[in-house]
């Protein structure tokens, strides 16, 4: 399987975790620019959440969380920026799943993140 194909896998599984805790997707794989796309976009009850999804196959070269950078963050943040000034967005936040999928599928939630 190619990256592209295995990180599709992984916001196939993001979402299905998302709709099962009461989220609803609004969009998927969002471009701003080259440099920025939005993995997903959900609600959730009043508000926007900017979702970025991190799929490793193990831990053993590092975590899901640690593949997101300062720059990649600051991306995201461009983005979310650019997402919400167009559609008049008054409460979001930019949250990031990390799913490791051996030994078993694990999928991790942190709410409301900053770098």
């Amino acid at each position: 399987m190619n990256n592209r194909k295995f990180g599709n896998a992984g916001e196939d599984l993001a979402c299905r975790y998302l709709e099962r805790n009461g989220y609803t997707i609004i969009e998927r794989n969002k471009h701003f620019s080259k440099l920025c796309e939005i993995d997903i976009i959900a609600k959730y009850k009043k508000t926007t959440v900017f979702v970025e999804v991190k799929t490793r196959k193990t831990d053993n070269f590092g975590t899901p969380f640690e593949a997101i950078t300062k720059t990649k963050y600051e991306n995201i943040k461009k983005g979310v920026q650019l997402y919400i000034s167009e559609n008049k967005i008054k409460d979001f936040r930019i949250d990031v799943i990390g799913i490791t999928i051996n030994p078993e599928i694990k999928i991790e939630h942190l709410k409301n993140i900053s770098i």
